[in-house]
């Protein structure tokens, strides 16, 4: 059976100490695993190391565990890439996501353009971001990254167009004439901007290539969003990063 990872941020992971899981972490060890003390699991805190642990205690309400050894993580990609995805409809934003976590990504950014099909008020969009953080929590629980993702604030697309940044920036675009598979990466740094479901509006395709976004084609059929990111990361991931 696999150790279960849990992921406890505000704990000082050191050998030989003894913690109290976070009520989440309690919750999902006592109450849903069911673990017993005696059984092991894996605590990170997303500094890059998984912390070996021994549960000492555990009912459904309180856990405790005594760290045992602390192991550097190193799974991380050579690749920096941060995905700057405008928002798409329920699930389809959730499994991208998902997906980009477990496919390397370490930076994300939701953008509102002027096709998003989703409107929130503010305080609504800011439930949605903690559910996108736990999603991303629980992607790294799953695939084994002991360094978890940035989630930066939802921001406007032309805002965030405005950014300076060194990155290698690239725009998905239909119409695009290079393949995404010859990119030369100089500086390891790649910003992918992915449209919604209606895509870009010309307007927005010309306001990237302005402020330095490149144009970059995924093959001759128009792929869905969540397709989309996902397809581009792999092929990124592939020929510059860790994917073999």
């Amino acid at each position: 059976m696999r150790i279960p990872r849990i992921y406890e941020p505000a704990a000082p992971l050191a050998v030989d100490t003894e913690i109290s899981l976070s009520e989440d972490g309690a919750n999902h060890v006592g109450r849903v695993l069911r673990m017993e003390p005696g059984e092991k699991i894996i605590l990170f805190n997303g500094d890059g190391y998984d912390c070996e642990a021994l549960l000492t205690a555990s009912d459904k309400r309180h856990v405790t565990a005594l760290i045992t050894a602390r192991n550097e993580v190193k799974n991380e990609s050579p690749l920096y890439l941060h995905l700057a995805q405008v928002i798409s409809r329920g699930e389809r934003m959730e499994f991208t996501l998902q997906k980009s976590v477990e496919l390397g990504v370490a930076e994300i950014t939701p953008l509102i353009s002027s096709r998003c099909g989703v409107r929130l008020n503010a305080e609504r969009m800011e439930k949605k971001e903690e559910q996108w953080r736990k999603i991303i929590i629980s992607a790294c629980e799953q695939c084994g990254r002991a360094t978890v993702p940035k989630l930066n604030p939802t921001e406007d697309l032309e805002k965030f167009l405005s950014e300076k940044t060194e990155d290698l920036c690239l725009n998905l675009n239909p119409a695009a004439q290079d393949s995404i598979k010859n990119l030369q990466i100089g500086n390891r740094r790649v910003r992918l901007l992915i449209g919604s479901e209606g895509g870009l509006s010309d307007s927005e395709i010309a306001l990237a290539a302005q402020s330095g976004y490149h144009d970059i084609l995924l093959g001759p059929r128009v792929l869905r969003t969540e397709t989309a990111s996902l397809v581009a990361i792999s092929i990124i991931q592939a020929f510059h990063g860790d994917l073999t």
